[in-house]
């Protein structure tokens, strides 16, 4: 997918968006979808795991993830001066928030969001479509965004991803000014 740099815009505006945009997409992403195919599971007759520990274990999983992606959502409007849609992104390389930690907090969290409602629901065909969501970010969005970030950041990027952990904190921070 082709990225766009966010139009200039106060902090207040890109921080509405992104709010707006993160409602949406939770609404359709971690509500209906799920909600849907846990009902299409329901009807073919396909078992499903859920327990009490399962969704305990989901409530506590997504809202961890969902401070996470609200933390990260917020650095990017925030500190990038932009959302986290390609169509309208960052305008400025965000290392600030969770991004100083890991550099893609937010795959992280909508990633674990979605075990979490898998969890929730008992559903093994919505855990696989988180296990093929890793697959497709790791091979393809991964890269392209990388490229991009490269391409308009240069050196300031090449130093922040060898210093940060793309899935997982490497025990130092980075740390910057903003």
């Amino acid at each position: 997918m082709k990225r766009r740099v966010a139009a200039e815009a106060s902090r207040a505006r890109h921080l509405l968006r992104t709010l707006i945009q993160t409602a949406v997409m939770w609404l359709v992403f971690f509500g209906l979808a799920p909600w849907g195919i846990a009902h299409l599971e329901a009807w073919l007759g396909v078992p499903s795991f859920v327990d009490r520990w399962s969704q305990i274990t989901g409530i506590i999983a997504f809202t961890l993830c969902s401070v996470l992606g609200l933390w990260s959502s917020v650095s990017l409007a925030w500190y990038g001066e932009g959302t986290q849609l390609p169509t309208a992104t960052a305008r400025r390389l965000v290392v600030a928030g969770p991004y100083r930690f890991v550099r893609n907090p937010m795959a992280i969290s909508g990633l674990g969001q979605g075990a979490a409602i898998g969890l929730w629901f008992g559903s093994w065909s919505i855990l696989a479509g988180v296990v093929a969501g890793v697959v497709v970010w790791q091979v393809f969005v991964r890269p392209s965004e990388e490229a991009d970030l490269e391409a308009r950041f240069g050196d300031e990027y090449r130093r922040y991803r060898a210093a940060v952990g793309c899935w997982l904190p490497t025990g130092q921070r980075w740390i910057d000014d903003q």
